[in-house]
C-alpha cells in the first residue's frame, strides 16, 4: 500500500516542521483529490537496465536503421523531442536539431514524456490509451495481441512503435542506411515484425550475451521481444523515476518545500480552478480520456482524414470522438510544446485553453508554431465547431483567475519539477552493440 498524504503529519513532526493554517487548508484538498509522493519503482538489475538502455538507443529496431526510441524521446530533450508533432524515420538529428525527412509525413501527435512510468498506477499507454491493464483482470488490452510474459503496460507500449510505418517500421522498398532492404516494411502483421526485429538483435553477438546476463534463468528459448521490452521498460522506469519534486517533498511532510506563492497556487490547482478534476492521484492525470477542444493540427492517424478524432479511433464509440487521455503532470514545465499534439508552445498558454476553451479555441495564433507544423493546422470554423460540440462538461464553464492568482499557479506547476529532470543526459550510452550511432 502507498502512503497517503494523509499520513504527512507524522514525517512532519519528525522532520521538525510546523505546518500552517495555508498547509491544512492544502493538505485536505490534495488528500481530497488522492495526491501523493511519487516513490522509486522496485531497482532492476544492473545487466536488465544496461540492456533496456543499450536498445533504447540503438536503431537496430527500426526498419530503415535510422529511429530509436531515443530519437523521439531523447533525454537531452528531457523523454520527448521537444516538438509540436514528432519527426519519425526518414528524419535525421534529435531534439531541436532534427530535421524531417525529405518526402515524410508528421507523425500526428506530440512525443509523450516518460516521467515516472515504472509507477505501479500507471494503467494505460499512449495518448488515445490504446494500451492499457485492468487491475482487476489478467492481461494487457492492445491493438494487436502481444506476447505473454510481458511486465506490465510500459513493456507492452515498447513494441509498438516499430510496428508504425511513420515512427520506426518505414515503408515497402525502403532500403536501410546501411543498404540493405527494409525486411520490417514488407510485414503486415505484427507477431511477424515482432519476430523479425527479435531476429535483428539475436544476430548480434553482444546482445545475445547481454539477454543472457539480463535474463539467465529464461535461456535461448524465451520470445526475444517479450526480453526486448521488458528491458527498455526497465530503462525507462529506473532511469526516468523522478520523485524529488518540491510537490513531492511537501506531501513527504517538508513544508518549507513549497514557497507561500506555490502553496497559494495549490489550493487554486486542487480548489476553484479545478485542474485536479481530471489532473488527480499520485500521477497527476485521471488516465481517462477527455475531449478539450485542442487546436486541430497534423496528418490525422486516419487515411484520407485530416482531423485526428482520438480514442474513438479505438474504441468506435461516439462519445470518444476528439478525446486524449489526461497527461500526467509532473516535470510539466519541462514538456513543452503542451497537448497531445503540441498545439501551445507556452506553459501558460496550455494553462489559459484550460480555464477559457472557446475563447482559446477562437483566438488560438498558429504563427507561435514551427514553420514545419503550419501547412498541418485545420482551424476552419466548421473544425472548431466540431470540437466544440462535443467539449467535455467539466470544460463549459469559464473559470476566471486574477493576474496574481494565474502567476501562482503557474508557481505551483513549476514545483511539480524534481531537478534532476535538467541531469538526463548522463543516460545517453557512448555506444550501441549493433554499432550504429548514437543520438547525442
Amino acid at each position: 500500500m502507498r502512503p497517503i498524504a494523509g499520513l504527512v503529519g507524522a514525517a512532519a513532526l519528525l522532520a521538525g516542521c510546523v505546518p500552517t493554517d495555508m498547509d491544512g487548508q492544502l493538505l485536505v484538498a490534495m488528500v481530497a483529490a488522492g495526491a501523493d509522493a511519487i516513490e522509486r519503482p522496485p531497482a532492476v538489475s544492473d545487466a536488465e537496465f544496461d540492456l533496456g538502455r543499450a536498445l533504447f538507443f540503438d536503431k537496430e529496431l527500426s526498419g530503415n536503421r535510422d529511429t530509436a526510441c531515443a530519437s523521439c524521446h531523447h533525454p537531452r530533450a528531457l523523454t520527448g523531442d521537444g516538438l509540436s508533432l514528432s519527426f519519425g524515420t526518414g528524419s535525421t538529428g534529435v531534439a531541436d536539431d532534427r530535421v524531417l525527412g525529405e518526402g515524410q509525413e508528421l507523425i500526428p501527435r506530440n512525443s509523450p514524456e516518460l516521467f515516472n512510468r515504472g509507477d505501479s498506477a500507471w494503467t494505460t499507454m499512449f495518448w488515445d490509451m490504446r494500451v492499457a491493464t485492468d487491475p482487476y483482470a489478467p492481461g494487457i488490452s492492445a491493438p494487436s495481441l502481444v506476447p505473454a510474459g510481458l511486465n506490465g503496460a510500459l513493456a507492452a507500449q515498447a513494441l509498438f512503435p516499430p510496428t508504425s510505418r511513420g515512427e520506426m517500421r518505414g515503408f515497402s522498398g525502403d532500403v536501410g542506411v546501411d543498404g540493405s532492404p527494409n525486411e520490417l516494411a514488407e510485414l503486415e502483421d505484427a507477431s511477424d515484425i515482432w519476430a523479425a526485429l527479435s531476429q535483428r538483435i539475436h544476430a548480434i553477438p553482444e546482445y545475445v550475451e547481454m539477454l543472457a546476463q539480463a535474463y539467465p534463468e529464461q535461456g535461448p528459448a524465451a520470445s526475444g521481444m517479450v526480453q526486448i521490452g521488458n528491458a527498455i521498460a526497465a530503462f525507462e522506469a529506473e532511469a526516468f523515476a523522478l520523485p524529488g519534486a518540491p510537490y513531492d517533498r511537501y506531501l513527504r511532510g517538508e513544508f518549507d518545500a513549497l514557497t507561500e506563492a506555490e502553496k497559494r497556487g495549490g489550493l487554486l490547482f486542487f480548489g476553484d480552478a479545478a485542474c485536479s478534476e481530471c489532473h488527480s492521484g499520485p500521477l497527476l492525470t485521471d488516465q481517462l480520456a477527455h475531449n478539450l477542444a485542442v487546436p486541430q493540427l497534423g496528418p490525422g492517424k486516419e487515411e484520407g482524414s485530416p482531423l485526428d478524432r482520438g480514442r474513438v479511433i479505438e474504441t468506435g464509440d461516439d462519445k470518444d470522438t476528439f478525446c486524449f487521455r489526461t497527461p500526467p503532470l509532473r516535470n510539466v514545465e519541462a514538456t513543452g510544446p503542451w497537448m497531445h499534439n503540441g498545439a501551445y508552445t507556452t506553459l501558460e498558454g496550455a494553462v489559459r485553453h484550460h480555464l477559457n476553451v472557446r475563447v482559446s479555441l477562437r483566438d488560438w495564433d498558429a504563427g507561435q508554431l514551427d514553420p514545419a507544423f503550419a501547412d498541418s493546422v485545420s482551424d476552419e470554423a466548421e473544425v472548431r465547431g466540431a470540437l466544440l460540440a462535443r467539449l467535455d462538461p467539466s470544460m463549459e464553464t469559464p473559470i476566471e483567475l486574477s493576474d496574481a492568482e494565474f502567476s501562482d499557479l503557474i508557481e505551483f506547476l513549476g514545483a511539480l519539477t524534481d531537478p534532476e529532470v535538467w541531469e538526463l543526459g548522463r543516460f545517453v550510452p557512448d555506444s550501441v552493440p549493433s554499432g550504429m550511432p548514437v543520438d547525442r
